[in-house]
């Protein structure tokens, strides 16, 4: 028998301390760009007793857009959601696969609809079935034109892949022009690189945040994070709340930042 969640944070003095934390931010120390790596979708499904864990990852995609909602009222630029990794597709069962895909579509379709806001995949598209590409392509061409909140949805993503998929890029674009190896060697830059990635031209995320408690990357946003700031919530993704993210802000706003020194 499937049980039901209690609703998080609904009294008087969570909304209280919820108002608290958002009026103690200084909108001049809030990041431009924050990647979420939205994580415990399967154990929050087995916690309450659902049968499949296509429920987790239904109500993993809600919080989501809750959370875009927040980022978007606090006046954040550019997020990036870490949906499906490469590695996700080799790994995961069929069963599982096939409805975390659906799920994502469902998500892009529902999000280059809402808002102002602008709808990219970052990631590769070589192993993602046709009705996901198909997907992922009209919410990009739908929502092109929107200056609001830039959406990054990191499907079919991997940090590793991505790195080599821009040199290729850079080697390729090199050739076509009739460069030398000892041309492309003198001309490799950090910055050349960066913008070969799939967030190329976008800013670094300043603020990396991963629900569920665990504490590592998962192959997300290797070269971008160099210089970013982590934040590890415990709170499974679905269970994720406004003040959960109001804290990761507020103690972002109190490091300093050493980008590398």
């Amino acid at each position: 028998m499937q049980k039901r969640q209690e609703p998080l944070g609904r009294g008087v003095l969570y909304r209280v301390y919820q108002r608290r934390l958002r009026n103690s931010l200084n909108p001049e120390t809030l990041p431009r760009h924050v990647a979420m790596i939205i994580d415990g979708n399967r154990r929050w499904a087995r916690q309450l007793g659902y049968d499949s864990p296509a429920e987790g990852h239904r109500a993993g995609a809600a919080k989501m857009r809750e959370f875009l909602e927040w980022c978007d009222d606090l006046g954040i630029s550019v997020v990036t959601l870490y949906l499906l990794s490469a590695d996700n597709l080799t790994q995961r069962a069929p069963d599982e696969l096939a409805d975390l895909i659906e799920i994502i579509a469902e998500l892009a379709d529902e999000l280059s609809r809402y808002r102002d806001w602008r709808i990219q995949q970052v990631g590769s598209k070589k192993d993602l079935p046709e009705p996901l590409i198909a997907a992922l392509d009209a919410a990009e061409a739908r929502s092109a034109g929107k200056s609001g909140l830039h959406v990054n949805l990191a499907v079919g993503y991997g940090g590793r892949t991505e790195i080599t998929d821009a040199m290729r890029s850079i080697v390729a674009d090199h050739h076509a022009h009739g460069g030398s190896l000892e041309d492309l060697a003198e001309t490799l830059t950090p910055e050349l690189i960066g913008a070969h990635l799939y967030t190329g031209g976008q800013p670094d995320p300043d603020l990396v945040i991963r629900t569920s408690g665990e504490q590592r990357l998962s192959d997300f946003m290797l070269w971008q994070s160099a210089h970013s700031e982590f934040y590890f919530v415990e709170a499974l993704g679905p269970n994720l709340r406004p003040v959960d993210f109001l804290r990761a802000l507020r103690d972002f706003a109190t490091r300093q930042r050493r980008f590398g020194g």
